[in-house]
């Protein structure tokens, strides 16, 4: 069973999930999507609910969006200025 990440003021997940997202120039139809191929269950609608902070975040899923980002951990979590 996957732990669920809880997002908070200085840490905000979903917030560098987008920005990563943008900077590698995918719409979020083409996460939801590359998670579905993956095996995330995830609808359109929970996709935009986790990057606004509004929904917390299963590790599985943390793990797919960071392969499919092609980023880290580290960047995923990183505090905001």
């Amino acid at each position: 069973m996957s732990q669920k990440l809880k997002q908070d003021e200085v840490i905000l997940v979903g917030e560098n999930i987008r920005k990563i997202r943008k900077e590698k120039g995918l719409k979020q139809e083409e996460m939801v999507a590359r998670l579905q191929v993956k095996g995330i269950s995830i609808s359109r609608t929970a996709y935009t609910k986790l990057e606004l902070g509004n929904r917390h975040i299963e590790t599985s899923c943390l793990e797919a969006i960071r392969d499919i980002l092609g980023t880290t951990y580290e960047r995923l979590m990183a505090h905001t200025d």
